[in-house]
């Protein structure tokens, strides 16, 4: 045989071999029918004839959830609901009573206006315009509340501080308001020491002005790459700022105060706390229910407590891309053993991901639809259709008011529906 030919036959050997390892190495077959924990998720909202996108609140895991985080405070931080994250009366009330504390903190003034009742501590967690809080102050009726002792506007540089003095002189109020610090996250807020002394100075001037503590955001520190030694050294820089600016801060004339309120962390980094700082209160909401986006070291503890439910509408034999492309998705399914079948949900394109039947995911190819989204798998997740799909939210703020009244799953049922706050920035 001559050279050229060997040459040919070697070189088609390495290419059928190629192409084999490549078959091979296809994705396999996932995916499984629903565990026992959403059967009885399942069962439960269609004994409730729950039949549309619902969002779904396990009691039970919640309450657990707010123990544990109680217990690891153990008396030595004080707890801040954060109410952007459980935004709705039933479940902060929940919260609230649970972990023994009056303390929220808000962000917008719609929250302000709902909650700003009863014996309730209330820190804004972002500062608003003071067009906003003037409109707050034009509608306020609730005798029960008392602004200038139970509400901490927030205030992040001198000319906001000016605007909320403007505010008081003309409106003849007596404000209390917290600085919000840099401490890393630099998103703002007070960041070197004269900035603080000259606000300080703006308010010890102003006798309708009251300085009550300052809120330092730390989200970085979980969120920066966890390179050896990186959040360690953003945690030690937060907390190094803190000190600084506090014990500037009291040793002011305007911060000689009895209990300032001094806000730090929040559910990524609550338990990095461990009370032996000036900080003296964590602001915590979204761990209480965990979605996805805190599946963190320092949240193992806890477990997912809200899930949004759907119907499927349509169960497909075999996943299909429109007229013109349907052999591409021939070769998906061919090449992809989890891109057999199609299901449509009722619904879509939620900041969440299907977890239960597990092994749904969306299709790239077939794109996103917020009225009848398409999810592709293997077959072996025994879907039909009304049957019901389970998404995990990545976050809780937002997405529990997409869907109208909470559907409270306990002891196997569903037992109450909770109304949500309205929709805000």
């Amino acid at each position: 045989m001559s050279g050229p030919s060997r040459g040919r036959r070697r070189m088609l050997a390495a290419l059928g071999a190629g192409a084999a390892a490549v078959w091979l190495a296809r994705p396999s077959a996932r995916g499984a029918p629903h565990d026992a924990y959403f059967r009885g998720l399942q069962a439960a909202l269609r004994q409730a004839g729950i039949a549309e996108p619902t969002l779904v609140l396990d009691r039970e895991r919640l309450r657990a959830n707010i123990r544990r985080i109680a217990g690891h405070l153990a008396g030595k931080m004080a707890l801040r609901v954060v109410v952007k994250s459980l935004p709705c009366p039933a479940l902060l009330a929940e919260a609230a009573a649970l972990a023994g504390t009056r303390r929220q903190m808000l962000f917008s003034l719609p929250q302000l206006e709902a909650m700003a009742k009863g014996g309730r501590d209330i820190l804004l967690g972002k500062p608003l315009p003071a067009a906003a809080a003037l409109a707050f102050y034009r509608q306020f009726s609730d005798m029960d509340f008392q602004p200038q002792r139970q509400l901490q506007w927030l205030v992040d540089t001198p000319e906001r501080l000016a605007q909320y003095r403007e505010l008081a002189r003309g409106q003849n109020l007596h404000l209390k308001l917290n600085f919000e610090i840099d401490v890393g996250l630099h998103r703002g807020g007070i960041a070197d020491a004269d900035t603080l002394r000259r606000m300080l100075d703006m308010v010890a001037e102003e006798p309708r002005l009251q300085w009550s503590g300052l809120m330092g955001y730390d989200a970085h520190v979980a969120k920066i790459p966890d390179l050896p030694g990186l959040r360690d050294k953003a945690l030690r820089h937060a907390r190094t700022s803190y000190a600084a600016f506090a014990a500037l801060a009291r040793a002011h004339p305007a911060g000689r105060i009895a209990e300032p309120c001094f806000n730090a962390a929040g559910s990524p980094t609550y338990r990095l706390y461990p009370g032996d700082g000036p900080e003296n209160e964590v602001a915590v909401g979204s761990a209480m229910v965990k979605p996805s986006d805190f599946d963190l070291p320092l949240l193992d503890e806890l477990l997912p407590a809200c899930f949004i439910a759907t119907p499927v509408l349509k169960a497909l034999p075999r996943f299909e891309l429109p007229y013109g492309v349907e052999w591409l998705g021939g070769l998906a399914g061919g090449w992809n053993a989890n891109a057999r079948r199609g299901y449509f949900i009722y619904g879509g394109n939620w900041q969440a991901d299907p977890v239960s039947p597990p092994g749904l995911e969306s299709s790239g190819l077939y794109g996103h639809s917020s009225n009848q989204q398409l999810l592709v798998g293997s077959g072996l997740q025994a879907l039909a259709v009304d049957d019901t799909v389970f998404f995990r939210p990545r976050q809780s703020e937002a997405v529990l008011q997409q869907f109208g009244d909470i559907a409270v799953y306990e002891g196997g049922r569903i037992v109450d529906r909770w109304p949500v706050l309205p929709a805000t920035g």
